[in-house]
């Protein structure tokens, strides 16, 4: 057996029993697994590696970090209410394009943070009593809500999985939001339809309405709005006139969209929102600082190379059922680990096809490791949402969805150039 797989089993399996057995947290597992990577490998105890891997996703944490305030600012000012309201008020006699916008309401934190958990944690906590006052039954809302804050943490305009995987190959977060959007919406549409319109036939508006929260949107009109308006006109302006606006940077795009907030709705404690939303954050920041140094440890070994000359000798037809296969469940480890661990080598597999549409559709497939078990984060937080203890059950209900998700990514995959010949 050769060495740099004798290495990363051992890493596999420190991880697996300091996550499942001793119950460490996420990000202190993956970081044991490094430190015993390093040790069978030879390399001692590299300080200097340790160090350089935890800040590898530095600008990947910034994004997240600012996006979790503005996303917590909107919370508490009102404007995930009324936005949440409006939709209601507006579509509650189109029940099908009502649950698509509930649907997207799920996902929009997701979009903004990157993060599955804080979309299951914030709009789907909102979403979830509606649902289950249209009639959809407790699991199958669970199911919508796991659904949607795995396909938000895709969609555009933050992917970090595919931040992570062009990082890998030095490709630019760049062109990547209409083919994203073309992977999840679509999924999501179907996701919602399948799980809840057979179950909303004949539901109570005036029922319905107690549910929600009007004051917000009453009281402060249309200015509760504009921190949202604020943060998609300036990402749109750095994208469509670079010239004449500076690029200022997701994290103070989310940062200023943020101050908005403390001036157009509920009066907030914008030092206790920030405090609020980094301790929230702090789990998944740590994973993705476990993640920087289990991959840096990776490759001082040689295990990340082995790993890259595995995938790349295999023929086409194994090459995509691995993607289908391994990607979804190395990512029970983490979909970030998977993004990077597997993602990197498959898309340097695939460099004949369009590097872009082709790591969108493994971002894609790398999310479903949300679902996976024994972790399954999106599943088990949005079965605590409604208050389901067996999450197994809400992930049975995701099977037929994510099987979707599985076939519609490797699809994108093998027909990526004329995909991208489309929509590039």
């Amino acid at each position: 057996m050769q060495l740099e797989l004798i290495i990363f089993l051992t890493m596999v399996a420190v991880f697996v029993i300091g996550c499942f057995v001793l119950k460490l947290p996420v990000s202190i597992a993956m970081v044991a697994a490094a430190v015993a990577g390093a040790l069978i490998g030879g390399e001692g105890f590299p300080i200097r590696h340790f160090v350089e891997g935890t800040f590898g996703y530095l600008d990947t944490i910034l994004v997240i970090a600012a996006a979790m305030i503005f996303m917590k600012a909107i919370q508490k000012s009102g404007t995930l209410d009324a936005l949440s309201s409006l939709i209601i008020e507006k579509y509650h006699k189109r029940p099908t394009l009502l649950l698509i916008f509930l649907m997207l309401i799920v996902m929009f934190p997701g979009m903004i943070t990157g993060s599955s958990t804080a979309s299951v944690l914030s709009a789907g906590s909102l979403v979830a009593p509606v649902m289950i006052a249209m009639g959809i039954p407790i699991i199958d809302t669970a199911a919508i809500i796991a659904l949607g804050g795995l396909l938000g943490m895709i969609a555009p305009p933050v992917n970090i999985p595919v931040m992570i995987i062009g990082g890998g190959v030095d490709m630019p977060y760049s062109g990547f939001g209409i083919p994203l959007l073309i992977l999840t919406i679509p999924v999501a549409i179907f996701s919602v339809i399948f799980l809840g319109r057979k179950h909303i036939k004949n539901f109570d508006y005036e029922e319905l309405k107690t549910k929600i929260d009007l004051n917000a949107k009453n009281e402060f009109g249309l200015k509760v709005y504009i921190p949202v308006i604020v943060l998609v006109v300036l990402m749109i302006l750095t994208k469509a006139v670079p010239n004449m606006m500076p690029n200022l940077g997701l994290p103070l795009i989310f940062l200023i969209s943020s101050i908005v907030a403390l001036f157009t709705g509920r009066k907030i404690n914008a030092i206790e929102v920030a405090k609020e939303a980094i301790n929230d954050a702090l789990p998944v920041l740590g994973i993705l600082m476990g993640v920087g140094m289990f991959i840096q440890i990776m490759t001082l070994t040689g295990v990340r190379g082995f790993v890259v000359v595995n995938c790349l000798s295999l023929p086409p037809a194994l090459l995509y059922l691995g993607i289908a296969i391994a990607i979804p469940l190395f990512g029970a480890v983490s979909s970030f680990g998977s993004a990077s661990v597997l993602g990197v080598p498959f898309l340097l597999a695939l460099i004949s096809k369009n590097q872009i549409v082709t790591a969108a559709a493994l971002s894609l497939i790398a999310a479903l490791g949300d679902l996976m078990p024994p972790t399954a984060l999106a599943g088990l937080f949005a079965a605590q949402v409604v208050g389901v203890e067996n999450y197994f059950s809400v992930l049975k209900k995701c099977l037929v969805p994510a099987l979707v998700i599985v076939i519609y990514g490797i699809l994108f995959i093998i027909f990526a150039k004329p995909i991208a010949s489309i929509i590039l």
